[in-house]
C-alpha cells in the first residue's frame, strides 16, 4: 500500500518524550528506521513532496528514530532537492561483506547473527518494556569486551553524514533507549546533548554499532521502542508519519509495536494521520536485501522520489 490512513557530555536523564512535544503545535511528520537504504528513500520521499509543491520539512514537529533520525536531523539542515542530488551523486558502492561497510569504517548496522539473536531475546521477553530492558544488556554484554575504540570512530561516521552540527530551531526529537534501564529517552535541543551524539545513539542498534556512550548512560536504537515511534507526536492534528519498513513489527501484536496501533492511538487522541509506505517499487529495489548495503541507496532513494511526486496532490488536503 502506497498511503495508508488508518563525546563527554553532561549525564542524560530518562524523560517522558510524551510530555515534551504534546500539543506543541498542528502538524508533524515522523522518519521511521530502515538502514541506509531507509534513510535514502526517506530523502526521496521528501524531495518528491517538496518538488511537487508540499514542503513537509517545515512542520511544527519531526521525530526521528534510528536511520530516521538521521533523516530527520538532514532534511532540517538541507533542502530536499540537495540532499536527494548528494545520494544520486554519490560514487556507486560496492555490496559490504557481514562485518560491515567494506571501507575500513566499525560495522554500519546488523553484525553477523544480529537477526537470530534479536528475535531470541523477543521470544523469550514477558512484554515491551521486557524485551527492552534485555536488549540492552545482551547489547551491554556483547560490548564488554572491547576498547571503546568504536565509539569515537561511530560518531564521527554519524556527524559527516549530518549537514549541520547544531540543534535547528524548529522541535525535532530523536528517540533513543537506555541501554541500562531499557527506558526510552527522547533527545531535544534542550537536552544538552550534541546532535551528533543523539542521532549516534538512535542509531546504535547494540551489536553492529555498539551501545553508544553520553555522559554516564549508554544507548541503544530508538526502534527497540517502536520502528516509527509516531505515537510521540500525540496532541499534534496532523501527524503525517514515513515508514522504510512498511509499518511492519516483528513483535508479537499484543504488544502494540506496529504502526497501525501507534497510529489508532493517535487518532485516539484527535490527530489525523497519514502513513506513506514503500510501494511496489521501493519493496522491488531495496526489500528482501541488507537494509544497510550501501548499494541499495541510489535506487531506494530514486523510487522514494517518484513516490513522493506520486502522492503530492493526495496529501495537499491533509497538509493544508
Amino acid at each position: 500500500m502506497n498511503i495508508d490512513s488508518s563525546s563527554s557530555m553532561p549525564s542524560t536523564s530518562t524523560i517522558d518524550a510524551t510530555v515534551r512535544v504534546r500539543a506543541a503545535g498542528e502538524r508533524a511528520v515522523v522518519l521511521g528506521g530502515g538502514g541506509a537504504a531507509g534513510n535514502a528513500w526517506l530523502i526521496g520521499v521528501i524531495a518528491g513532496l517538496f518538488e511537487a509543491g508540499l514542503d513537509v520539512t517545515q512542520a511544527d514537529l519531526i521525530i526521528g528514530t534510528s536511520a530516521g533520525s538521521t533523516a530527520a536531523a538532514q532534511v532540517t539542515a538541507m533542502s530536499p532537492n540537495e540532499l536527494l542530488s548528494a545520494v544520486l551523486a554519490a560514487a556507486p558502492q560496492h555490496r559490504p561483506g557481514p562485518a560491515g561497510s567494506g571501507d575500513g569504517r566499525p560495522p554500519i548496522g546488523p553484525a553477523a547473527g544480529h537477526m537470530e539473536r534479536t528475535a531470541a531475546i523477543i521470544g523469550a521477553a514477558e512484554d515491551a518494556a521486557d524485551m527492552r530492558r534485555r536488549m540492552g544488556a545482551a547489547a551491554l554484554e556483547a560490548d564488554a569486551a572491547s576498547d571503546g575504540s568504536a565509539q569515537a570512530q561511530w560518531r564521527a561516521t554519524v556527524a559527516g553524514r549530518l549537514p549541520s552540527q547544531d540543534w535547528p530551531e524548529r522541535t525535532l526529537g530523536i528517540v533513543a533507549v537506555d541501554a541500562h534501564t531499557g527506558e526510552p529517552v527522547l533527545f531535544d535541543r534542550h537536552s544538552g546533548v550534541d546532535l551528533a551524539d543523539a542521532v549516534a545513539a538512535s542509531c546504535a542498534n547494540g551489536f553492529g554499532v555498539p551501545p553508544y556512550a553520553i555522559g554516564d548512560n549508554r544507548y541503544i536504537d530508538g526502534g527497540y521502542r517502536r520502528n516509527e515511534n509516531a505515537d510521540l507526536a500525540a496532541g499534534y492534528g496532523r501527524v503525517l508519519v514515513l515508514s522504510p519498513l512498511g509499518g511492519r513489527t516483528r513483535h508479537p501484536l499484543e504488544w502494540g509495536m506496529q504502526l497501525d496501533a501507534q497510529a489508532e492511538e493517535l487518532r485516539a487522541d484527535g490527530s489525523r494521520v497519514e502513513c506513506i509506505l514503500p510501494d511496489d517499487e521501493s519493496r522491488r529495489v531495496y526489500f528482501g536485501t541488507n537494509l544497510m548495503d550501501l548499494s541499495t541507496r541510489q535506487p531506494a532513494a530514486r523510487a522514494g522520489y517518484n513516490q513522493g511526486l506520486a502522492l503530492a496532490g493526495q496529501l495537499a488536503e491533509f497538509w493544508g
